[in-house]
């Protein structure tokens, strides 16, 4: 654990990095927790970078976040990994001690637990997840502790699906693959998890059903997309972007700092500040 009696430094790590909310929402838990000497940074990082960035690293440095494309690119970096790290073969957080040791954990599926705990989400018989990237592996491990049956996952390419799939039997999830054409069947499931880039779902708007369920949409940039629009004016529970990325932010700064709990309010406050002045 981190003292607070002296000068602590953390920082998000990634390529593109100049639109990230986590310098916002770590300085907010900061001035919440009183931790005066702990600054937090952001660096534009790319894989070819990362190893000397890291390999620089003095002693004062507590934690690093990291988005993509270095959360898998960073494992070889590292001392040892978290057992959530390892499920997914994904790093975005790693905690520096001062020993010198860099522990990779992964708060992103947790994260998404907790986001959707906060709405009453806590098992769902069946879902849906919407894509196949890095975040839909997350959404499946995540789903691995709360999904009692089968998750379709709907996706562009047979190569996509055969990951799915895989990272299904590695995670313990009967997963199902459906083509994309077919995505609008997935918005009857009771939680359809869309982990998919701005815009792909806003031509399934029109399909959102007359009493939806619960719908956890990663993004946060714009927000509310069409989707999530259309899924509150009906009725349904909607999990966005923000929730999960301040979600994943707590656990980061409780890791970092050693204190516990995080100001999750204050934090997305400050996080929904930020985004309202851009």
């Amino acid at each position: 654990m981190a003292s607070a009696d002296r000068r602590h430094r953390a920082a998000v790590l990634g390529s593109p990095i100049a639109h990230s909310l986590s310098p916002v929402l770590h300085r907010a838990a900061y001035a919440e927790l009183g931790l005066t000497h702990w600054t937090y940074e952001r660096f534009e990082i790319d894989e070819a970078a990362l190893p000397g960035f890291i390999e620089g690293l003095g002693p004062d440095w507590a934690g690093l976040s990291l988005t993509m494309p270095l959360k898998r690119a960073v494992i070889p970096l590292l001392d040892s990994l978290s057992g959530t790290a390892s499920s997914v073969e994904a790093v975005n957080t790693v905690v520096l001690t001062e020993d010198g040791r860099r522990t990779g954990d992964n708060t992103d599926i947790p994260g998404m637990i907790a986001a959707l705990r906060e709405r009453g989400v806590e098992k769902t018989g069946s879902a849906a997840v919407l894509g196949a990237g890095a975040t839909a592996s997350s959404a499946l491990a995540a789903l691995s502790e709360i999904c009692t049956g089968p998750v379709t996952a709907y996706v562009r390419s047979r190569e996509r699906g055969q990951e799915m799939r895989g990272w299904g039997e590695r995670l313990g999830v009967d997963v199902r693959i459906a083509d994309w054409a077919e995505a609008e069947r997935a918005l009857h499931a009771p939680l359809v998890i869309a982990t998919t880039p701005a815009g792909a779902t806003d031509a399934l708007t029109d399909a959102v059903p007359e009493h939806p369920g619960t719908l956890f949409d990663v993004l946060y940039e714009p927000w509310p997309t069409r989707i999530a629009a259309a899924w509150a004016a009906r009725g349904g529970a909607v999990v966005g972007g923000l929730d999960l990325l301040v979600h994943q932010a707590v656990l980061q700064v409780e890791r970092m700092t050693g204190r516990a709990p995080a100001p999750l309010a204050a934090m997305r406050k400050a996080g929904e500040a930020a985004l309202a002045a851009r």
